[in-house]
């Protein structure tokens, strides 16, 4: 720990410490001068695990990974002025996606703002309504009023941050130069015999951890008299659906479940709800909505009374046109997190608090049907029988089918390990595809803002968690938006098997209407290809590069890229034009596989 030599260091010190104790464990670091009594300081703190990564925007997101996998805060620490402005992407992420980061920029001292002092920039509420908390720090000091001030707002960052629903927090600290831990003449440090332990030092426990304030959680209940309207109206309706979103906490699957069986209703699972796979999973439960609810004749005949959601929208854009078809249906979302979680704009009823308690408050008012209704067994053979469409369409396939990755990873994937999924068509395929085992794999994604921006750094920073097999799937476009973030991989060593699936420009373009509409600029404004050699670029930072042919290339390229360790890069080579006319053969087969099945059903 280091020796304080002016009042600086004292009041970073006795901060530091506090995050220690209140339970921070990672620290991500970029450099620069500002932020030195911070960055020393962490340096010598043992507690605290470092990161240090040169591109802020790749730092972020490296810290959210991180915070993602392991639902601890993590701190990030940048200098003043842009480098700031380079944390914006990953913290607008954490606040949708509820992922706790605690943000801690340097500044200029007050008398060198708005005077044209270098590398000063307004960073009062610089992320606004992005963070859960802001505060501008006091400038140093060494008493024992304003060190109690740092621990007390120290622990309050930590607390705040893991507080559900989780978020980032952000401090701005202004320093005065010196910036280095020299001795001030002009300082008044107290003697040693006159500081008062408990501030100077934090309480002494065995653990060496006990913060500074004890703050309890308790989660709450739904009122329960809207809870038993709520009942009551449900048990006059049979055509329900439990929908199980993404959230960040993969054992709140565990309420959509329950309450799907106690409802004896269909279970619809989002692939980041962290019900498609592990304890949760079971074979009943629907993961391959997305290819059936594109059949419009399934949509027409199979009108949804009531929807009871947990967690965000699902990314099925199906799934959402299905709901909006039956605006008067019952809609009523559970959740934690008190946001308005509603593009349907139809719902009727928000149920905040802990999805458990609210669970068990519907459960003690609704009984259990003795059997399965027609409705649940309709739906679950429907989803059987696509996927037995499915499966065979494309292993008569011989061309490499985008979807198919997800198929094959599937079976692939080790037990306990992570997928990362990038957006754009990765997610899309994956919702569609990747449709769950008893296998404990945790499945993430950035579905807060659904942006492209810092996949790599993000499965990069979920890699260090708990040394887990990790896996990421991207696009060609998302890839080389996050080239800097490999450089986590060399310097640290970190083991990830990034799959990349190029096809040479935005795979997503094609299915929009932009395509069809407007072919003499779709390519150039759209499509985007960049002709890139991702080759080159993955032996620049150490990692291993192969280029698949076939799937017996690509199985064996991830097993070895899971059994080795160290970055590996597998490109999967696709081809835009033949993936949409695959997609759209594949959801023509299951609308003609449904419309067989009526048309036995009609005849027997």
């Amino acid at each position: 720990m280091i020796v304080p030599q002016n009042p600086t260091y004292a009041y970073i010190g006795a901060f530091v410490d506090e995050l220690a104790r209140a339970g921070m464990r990672d620290v991500v670091i970029c450099p620069g001068s500002r932020s030195t009594p911070l960055t020393l300081t962490f340096a010598a703190e043992e507690r605290i695990r470092k990161w240090v990564l040169v591109d802020e925007r790749s730092a972020a997101f490296f810290a959210l990974g991180i915070a993602k996998a392991s639902g601890n805060a993590v701190t990030l620490v940048c200098t003043s002025g842009t480098a700031a402005a380079n944390f914006f992407p990953a913290i607008a992420e954490a606040q949708q996606s509820h992922s706790p980061l605690l943000i801690l920029t340097t500044d200029r001292p007050p008398e060198l703002q708005e005077v044209g002092a270098p590398q000063t920039m307004g960073q009062q509420n610089l992320y606004g309504e992005h963070v859960k908390w802001f505060t501008n720090m006091a400038l140093p000091e060494a008493n024992e009023t304003m060190l109690r001030y740092v621990r007390t707002m120290g622990n309050r960052a930590v607390v705040t941050a893991e507080a559900t629903p989780h978020g980032p927090v952000h401090l701005n600290f202004p320093f005065r130069e010196p910036l280095s831990n020299t001795p001030i003449l002009a300082s008044t440090l107290p003697l040693s015999s006159e500081r008062q332990g408990i501030v100077w030092h934090g309480r002494e426990t065995p653990a060496f951890r006990e913060p500074f304030t004890e703050v309890a959680h308790q989660y709450s209940r739904a009122r329960d008299e809207i809870v038993e309207e709520i009942a009551e109206r449900i048990k006059k309706l049979e055509r329900g659906l439990v929908i199980a979103g993404p959230t960040s906490r993969k054992w709140s699957y565990d309420a959509p479940r329950r309450l799907a069986q106690s409802l004896g209703w269909p279970l619809l699972v989002d692939p980041l709800s962290g019900g498609r796979f592990g304890a949760f999973w079971h074979s009943d439960v629907i993961t391959n909505y997305d290819a059936f609810l594109r059949d419009p004749n399934f949509v027409k005949q199979n009108r949804v009374e009531v929807i009871i959601r947990f967690g965000a929208m699902p990314t099925s854009k199906p799934l959402l046109q299905y709901l909006e078809t039956y605006p008067d249906a019952l809609q009523i979302i559970v959740g934690d997190t008190n946001q308005w979680l509603n593009p349907t704009l139809n719902t009727f009823a928000f149920l905040f608090g802990d999805e458990h308690q609210v669970t068990q408050q519907l459960r003690e008012q609704l009984a259990t049907p003795s059997e399965a209704s027609l409705w649940y067994k309709h739906w679950g053979s429907i989803a059987q029988a696509t996927s037995t469409i499915l499966t065979s369409t494309i292993e008569d396939y011989n061309d490499l089918f985008e979807g198919r990755v997800f198929m094959e990873l599937q079976t692939l994937l080790p037990e306990d390990s992570h997928l990362v999924i990038g957006n754009s068509m990765p997610i899309r395929d994956c919702d569609t595809f990747l449709w769950g085992s008893a296998k404990n794999i945790t499945v993430l994604g950035n579905r807060g803002v659904n942006g492209i921006d810092g996949m790599v750094s993000t499965a990069l920073g979920v890699s260090v968690t708990r040394h887990k097999p990790t896996v990421l799937v991207v696009g060609d476009l998302t890839f080389y938006h996050d080239l800097n973030g490999l450089l986590a991989a060399k310097k640290y060593g970190l083991n990830l098997t990034i799959v990349v699936i190029n096809n040479d420009g935005g795979g997503i373009f094609p299915f929009l209407p932009q395509a069809e509409h407007h072919p003499d600029h779709f390519e150039e404004y759209f499509g985007t290809p960049t002709g890139l050699d991702f080759s080159l670029v993955t032996a620049m930072y150490g990692g291993t590069f192969t280029r698949i042919e076939n799937w017996n290339d690509f199985r064996a390229a991830v097993t070895r890229g899971i059994t080795e360790g160290g970055l590996h890069v597998v490109e999967v080579p696709t081809n835009r034009e033949s993936n949409v006319a695959m997609h759209r053969h594949l959801w023509k087969k299951v609308s003609e596989a449904l419309a067989e099945s009526r048309k036995q059903k009609a005849d027997e």
